[in-house]
């Protein structure tokens, strides 16, 4: 049993099996940590941009968009505070000699491993305490405060390994580790030409406040939404798409009267909640956690992170554990105050209503494109035993459960064979089906392969097209998760599909 495939193994090979993401650079043995998603992984990736875009911006009237650049003036990032506190803990394991961030160590140890180094540390460790939420945020505060001059062996701390196992480490002494990638720019490398890789596409916003505020002829509360790469050097990269050193943001900055900062920071939590069970996502393997005052950014006041029960998660005692799928904060006047001091320029405008001039205070929501496709890969992957078609024998169907309007393709169409003009009614309705739907020709194989191929693509509709179409112009139409069979009119199939998608 040990040697079976986990769910990320399994997951990682459909992946790459049907073209939903592939190793970067992996002809050349590839990059650690890097992915490029493939034909189904972009369009997947593609519908949830699309529907993050659709339902933040399009179809309100309090948000509009932007695009900023990736480069930025270093500046910025000396005003955000990333320069000076942008940085993880990060220790090595001398036996061999594999790095980690301490915060994510500490998270994958037993509570009287985390409770102990707690007490070695001064700190007070309460009855109801989470480890992760409470006792690990304050360690990292107390070996902070004592530059990292901290012993770390002698409490017990398992290395995770490679293979998931735990054993005890030899640990170094915590240190520091910059987040952002440096660059230059221009034909000379010193200090005057260094800049960065954005680490997240929030500045680009408050940098352009004013400018988007003026033109849009915005009035308090509003919001400025943006798309894009962010890129972070983290120390521990891994679970497939869950931590990459490249990454897509979706990010909100909603700007308000600076006493309103709690109702619109509720506001906000519940809708994303929400939004994440509107994708199909299973209820129970979501929840929306606040933050203690421990965890908080330099620049939060406040902060929910919707949270999902991922199956790589699991702690050293073997119980289950939530990773982060968008984080909700109160940022206060944070931003536009330190980007006002830095650069000289007024950022606050007169608002109407106050008869005044007001510098706003943000609620920001921050999601992670690549961490929303995993999840939906994730909790649409099932296993289940059903009879072979060729020798009635029970065989393995997996099937990716994805609400229909997130899935690569919508329909897939099968001639049952290759002659007596099926194939001529089958790419017809394919190329009439595709100003709706995303319609797929597949004609390779016996039908029942056909179906397990679309199974696994996460395609909820096959259309099959047999000799009693050309007799009464009815077509079958499987659907991907009862596998139950209709015939239907071949010109209603548009109109079924459209009814069965809600719509």
């Amino acid at each position: 049993m040990g040697n079976q495939p986990s769910l990320m193994d399994k997951l990682t090979s459909l992946a790459k099996r049907r073209g939903f993401v592939f190793q970067s650079s992996e002809i050349y043995g590839g990059l650690g940590s890097t992915w490029d998603y493939g034909p189904l992984g972009v369009e997947l990736k593609r519908n949830v941009k699309n529907r993050w875009w659709r339902d933040m911006v399009t179809a309100r009237e309090d948000v509009v968009g932007m695009d900023a650049a990736i480069l930025m003036h270093p500046k910025v990032w000396e005003a955000s505070g990333h320069v000076e506190q942008f940085h993880d803990l990060m220790v090595e394991n001398k036996l061999t000699n594999r790095r980690h961030r301490l915060d994510q160590l500490l998270a994958g140890q037993g509570q009287e491993v985390v409770a102990g180094l707690a007490t070695a540390l001064g700190i007070k460790v309460q009855a109801g305490d989470s480890p992760v939420d409470v006792t690990i945020p304050r360690i990292m505060a107390a070996i902070a405060e004592r530059g990292g001059d901290v012993e770390l062996n002698g409490h017990g701390i398992l290395d995770p390994g490679a293979s998931g196992k735990f054993k005890e480490g030899d640990w170094t002494v915590p240190r520091e580790f910059a987040l952002m990638f440096k660059t230059h720019i221009g034909p000379t490398e010193d200090e005057a030409s260094v800049t960065y890789l954005r680490p997240e596409t929030a500045q680009g916003i408050f940098v352009n406040f004013l400018n988007v505020q003026s033109t849009a002829r915005a009035k308090l509360p509003f919001g400025i939404a943006q798309m894009g790469k962010a890129f972070r050097n983290e120390i521990t990269t891994g679970n497939f798409l869950f931590r990459t050193r490249e990454f897509e943001q979706m990010e909100l900055e909603y700007f308000v009267r600076p006493d309103e900062t709690t109702k619109w920071l509720e506001y906000w939590a519940d809708l994303r909640l929400n939004w994440y069970l509107a994708l199909g996502i299973t209820a129970s393997k979501l929840r929306l956690r606040p933050h203690s005052a421990e965890e908080l950014a330099h620049y939060s006041k406040a902060c929910y992170d919707v949270e999902y029960q991922f199956p790589f998660m699991q702690q050293a005692d073997g119980s289950p554990g939530w990773g982060e799928l968008e984080g909700i904060a109160d940022r206060g006047t944070y931003d536009l105050s330190r980007h006002q001091e830095a650069s000289g320029k007024k950022l606050a405008f007169f608002d109407p209503e106050l008869n005044q001039s007001v510098l706003p205070a943000v609620v920001e929501t921050s999601a992670g494109v690549d961490r929303t496709v995993l999840t939906l890969l994730a909790d649409a992957y099932h296993e289940e035993q059903v009879p072979s078609a060729s020798s009635g024998q029970s065989e393995t169907r997996v099937v990716l459960r994805l609400a229909p309007a997130l899935a690569p393709i919508t329909v897939a169409v099968f001639p049952l064979v290759n002659k007596d003009g099926m194939p001529e009614l089958a790419r017809k309705l394919v190329d009439d089906l595709r100003g709706d739907f995303a319609a797929f020709y597949d004609a390779g194989g016996s039908i029942g392969r056909r179906y397990r191929r679309q199974d696994e693509a996460g395609t909820p509709f096959g259309v099959t097209i047999d000799g009693q179409t050309t007799e009464d112009q009815t077509v079958t139409v499987r659907d991907r998760d009862s596998m139950a069979q209709e015939r239907v009119a071949l010109e209603q199939v548009a109109g079924y599909v459209r009814e069965k998608m809600g719509g």
